[in-house]
């Protein structure tokens, strides 16, 4: 007894209305009637008791059948064929007169032989003449059921599968003809009281006691005196509200960033626009090399080609590329063209913004750590685990005294740090580095390990060009948006830019 009285002690000022009325009725439009409150507030009060487990609320989907134009026409002038009935009661006529006496429309006019032909009511002669029939004059004396139906239908809203069988005939018949009468499908709310909530609605509920508010007015007048105020719920089910906050991406990219900043690198930033120079020849991939081709890169129409950079640089490069300038290399032994060095393209790698920071860093910067984190895009087939624009993120440590080893540390730091005790690392090749490594995860899902990048020491062909002298430079640039991924329980990389509201809401936050 003790939880009940607790339990009304909770109860809303709607839900202490509602409550007395459902000893007289269950339904949900009744309970508006009676309670003068609007829809929605009868809803919710109702949905706040079926939370307490004071009742539950049923939907049942009825017919619900109302008048059309003609049939509210009909009950204030007549059926059409009674009207047509009349115009021939004492005489015969031809179509033509009783077209004109009734107002009826020559459409309306042959409905109505149909009809009354079918009832024995009508008789027409080869001059179609039309006269009444004995059967005609008894539908003329009565109500027919077609002019009852349509009564009831007007002074309530009828329920369809509520239809006796002859009005279920009637009804199907008036369907047929225009807008005479017409259904709609409806829900109707009925309350199923609990075992709390038949004890419940036979109890005094005192709401002319409960205080929903105090007033500085009622502390005044001392009108608090006597009164009950109504207890705070704080099991309360209310509406879910969806705070905003940041692309469950960019939290991890926002985690990711910090870690580099932590281990002491500096960010580079640059333009998503980059010229093959930059893209290409500056990292030492060579002008005829596949991933250069339209397969493997977006290039950019408009504008179609971008500037070199100064004419030094230019010209080093072009060296390395056809004899391997002062690197110790042979270069790749063709001819290096400025043109194709011009051509616009989408980035395909973080690893050019690398390629910038070198060309800027002073000797007497060194040694130097760099980092970046941005969106590369590559001419790709769309799976499970490829996108044509992704997020990589890029690394280079330039120190004399760097080695292979440290590239592994650095690396294996990271990916723990993100959330990976282990990955693996193969031996890989890549044009501009040397020592050089893929670097895989194992999916927990499909069952295989995924690919995120490679990584390396690159090359005096990269190197000495842009810095000027031969340093060993550690380098990596994995996928971002597949390492991320098994944190989310995303086993398809599509999915990280679906934008659907829901998974957005729903997702948990990065907190790694």
């Amino acid at each position: 007894m003790s939880d009940i009285k607790e339990l009304i002690a909770k109860l809303h000022p709607l839900e202490r209305k509602i409550v007395p009325l459902l000893r007289q009725s269950s339904v949900f439009s009744e309970l508006v009637k009676k309670s003068e409150l609007k829809d929605i507030e009868v809803m919710r009060a109702l949905q706040w008791l079926q939370s307490k487990e004071v009742l539950k609320i049923k939907g049942d989907v009825k017919e619900a059948i109302m008048l059309g134009e003609n049939g509210k026409k009909a009950l204030e002038k007549g059926l059409p064929e009674k009207l047509f009935l009349e115009s021939i009661k004492h005489k015969p006529r031809h179509m033509d007169e009783i077209e004109k006496e009734t107002g009826l429309s020559r459409q309306e006019v042959n409905a109505c032989i149909g009809i009354l032909k079918g009832k024995a009511a009508i008789n027409i002669n080869a001059e179609r003449v039309i006269s009444i029939s004995n059967q005609g004059k008894n539908l003329l004396e009565k109500e027919g059921l077609e002019e009852t139906l349509l009564k009831r239908i007007n002074s309530e809203e009828i329920d369809a599968s509520q239809l006796k069988d002859e009005e279920r005939f009637v009804f199907e018949s008036l369907k047929k003809r225009k807008d005479m009468i017409k259904s709609a499908l409806k829900k109707e709310w009925t309350v199923i009281l609990s075992d709390i909530g038949k004890k419940i609605v036979t109890m005094n509920l005192g709401s002319d006691k409960v205080i929903e508010k105090l007033t500085s007015g009622m502390l005044k007048s001392g009108a608090w005196k006597g009164k009950e105020f109504r207890a705070y719920d704080v099991k309360a089910k209310v509406p879910k509200i969806n705070r905003g906050k940041r692309h469950f991406v960019n939290q991890a990219i926002s985690q990711a960033r910090n870690i580099w900043l932590e281990m002491g690198f500096k960010e580079m930033t640059g333009s998503m626009v980059q010229t093959s120079f930059w893209n290409f020849d500056a990292l030492f991939t060579a002008q005829d090399h596949p991933v250069r081709e339209l397969q493997d890169t977006f290039f950019i129409k408009n504008p179609e080609k971008g500037k070199l950079p100064e004419k030094k640089l230019v010209e080093t490069v072009k060296e390395v590329h056809e004899n391997g300038w002062t690197t110790g290399s042979s270069g790749w032994q063709y001819k290096w063209k400025e043109e194709e060095a011009k051509k616009n393209v989408l980035r395909t790698h973080t690893t050019v913004l690398s390629a910038h920071t070198l060309a800027k860093l002073k000797k007497e910067e060194l040694p130097a750590k760099f980092f970046a984190i941005g969106r590369c895009f590559r001419n790709e087939t769309l799976d499970w685990c490829h996108l044509f624009e992704f997020n990589q993120t890029e690394g280079i440590v330039v120190d004399k005294d760097a080695n292979f080893r440290h590239l592994l540390g650095y690396l294996k730091q990271f990916f723990k740090k993100m959330g990976y005790e282990k990955a693996r690392f193969r031996p890989g090749y890549f044009p501009y580095t040397e020592f050089s490594v893929e670097i895989d995860i194992f999916h927990p899902i499909h069952k295989k390990w995924v690919e995120l990048g490679g990584a390396g020491i690159f090359r005096p062909e990269v190197v000495k060009p842009l810095l000027g002298i031969d340093v060993p430079v550690l380098a990596w640039g994995p996928g971002f948006d597949r390492i991320i991924l098994e944190f989310f329980k995303i086993n398809d990389i599509r999915e990280l830019y679906k934008n659907d509201l829901k998974q957005l809401r729903e997702i948990k936050e990065w907190m790694r």
